[in-house]
């Protein structure tokens, strides 16, 4: 679990650095981690993020631009209505417009 942790807090750490207005992938923060297969791994990090801890985990989305499950963010449309406060737009099949608001590690 101790190695869990220390990954976690590496996860935690490139999210924090997402700025207002884009979004990164779980795919994106694996490979900054020398770990380009462990996206799946940076999405339980994400959950396990703290409540209180103030990280913009609503920043962190799936490769084709796609949010989390409606209940992750405490109800539906949670999520989009924060990244939306922040000038992010979405697409018809309301995706998050990748190309306009990805931001790479």
């Amino acid at each position: 679990m101790r190695e869990s942790g220390a990954l976690f807090d590496r996860v935690w750490s490139i999210a924090a650095k997402v700025p207002r207005g884009k979004v990164t992938t779980y795919g994106a923060i694996a490979r900054a981690l020398g770990s380009p297969g462990a996206a799946r791994t940076v999405g339980w990090a994400m959950r396990a993020a703290p409540v209180r801890s103030g990280l913009p985990c609503h920043r962190v989305i799936n490769v084709t631009g796609e949010l989390s499950p409606e209940d992750t963010f405490g109800g539906p449309g949670v999520q989009r209505s924060l990244l939306e406060s922040e000038g992010v737009t979405f697409d018809v099949q309301g995706r998050v417009d990748m190309k306009r608001h990805l931001w790479i590690p």
